[in-house]
């Protein structure tokens, strides 16, 4: 059974780092497209950042939302079959629960929501 879990949420203050994981179980994800995104109470889910898959079929590109790019870096650890979100600089806006997703659908990620498995998410706080 395919299964996503994410980890690493918390609260922290505005400057700080945090790292999230979303770790697969009951498949490889050499194969998938995997993306990060996030949402805030009574706004539409937003695409934070996606790394493409790494099996020959696509060149493990990455891209960021124009948000968070030169402070958030997506990478794999095929050893422990888990995607990270490196997350420095935070600030307040950056507040919301963070979700991973991935998909086999397509080999080049996309920041879109056109993903079929979902992890159920952790909360990332930004405050002072």
């Amino acid at each position: 059974q395919l299964q996503l879990v994410e980890s690493g949420g918390g609260l922290v203050q505005p400057g700080e780092s945090l790292r999230l994981s979303c770790a697969a179980s009951g498949f490889s994800l050499d194969y998938y497209s995997i993306g990060w995104f996030r949402q805030v109470p009574g706004r539409e889910r937003e695409g934070v950042s996606c790394i493409s898959s790494s099996d020959g079929s696509s060149d493990g590109s990455t891209d960021y939302a124009d948000s968070v790019k030169g402070r958030f870096t997506i990478s794999r650890d095929k050893a422990k079959n888990t995607v990270y979100l490196q997350m420095k600089s935070l600030i307040p806006e950056d507040t919301g629960v963070y979700y991973c997703a991935v998909t086999s659908l397509f080999s080049l990620c996309t920041l879109s929501e056109e993903y079929d498995n979902w992890g159920q998410g952790t909360q990332v706080t930004v405050s002072s």
